[in-house]
């Protein structure tokens, strides 16, 4: 499973979803799910998502098997 921390990104930012959804090219539904864990994002997305949020991706996203 993909693991996220983009809450935690965002809330440093005092970024709305709105706001990253519109920085990163993707609907507020979208960063809903991948918040809520429902929806794993392509590599591409994890990128632009961590360079957003001025994180490395690591910092952003871990794999956890489960």
């Amino acid at each position: 499973m993909l693991k996220n921390r983009i809450l935690i990104g965002r809330a440093e930012k005092k970024w709305t979803q709105q706001q990253l959804a519109d920085a990163v090219g993707v609907s507020r539904q979208t960063i809903v799910a991948l918040e809520q864990n429902k929806y794993n994002p392509s590599l591409v997305l994890a990128f632009k998502i961590a360079a957003a949020l001025e994180k490395e991706i690591t910092n952003i996203f871990e794999y956890r098997e489960d």
